[in-house]
């Protein structure tokens, strides 16, 4: 069983940036987080679920989607157990709730939400022009 708690969202102009967190925990964590795979996914009202960028764990090997790509960085902290999401350049399509999400194994090219285990509560971006 893995929690996943995110934190971080807001209100922003267009153009500015936010960093989200995503603090995970786990039973056996050591042995469990060096073989997951950690996403972001966000949803914007009346859309489906739709994937952000995902980075491994124990490598850091990174993918996102190409509306995020060159905007976007995920990056992982080991000591604190916390995946970030940094959002720059952001746009008023941006605006969603984004969540993070968390699966066993090390393919880091996962971008349906059904190939994700356990999810957080999600935290709203709102960008406004």
């Amino acid at each position: 069983q893995v929690q996943l708690v995110e934190s971080g969202g807001g209100s922003v102009q267009a153009g500015g940036s936010l960093r989200l967190s995503c603090a995970a925990s786990a039973p056996t964590f050591s042995s469990t987080f060096n073989r997951i795979v950690m996403a972001w996914f966000r949803q914007a009202p009346g859309k489906e679920r739709e994937f952000v960028g995902s980075i491994t764990w124990s490598g850091g090997r990174t993918y996102f989607s190409e509306a995020v790509q060159g905007r976007f960085t995920i990056s992982r902290d080991n000591i604190r157990n916390t995946v970030y999401l940094q959002m720059n350049n952001l746009k008023v399509d941006d605006t969603a709730v984004y969540y993070c999400a968390a699966a066993a194994g090390l393919l880091v090219r996962r971008t349906l939400p059904s190939q994700y285990d356990y999810w957080g509560q999600g935290t709203q971006v709102i960008v406004s022009s």
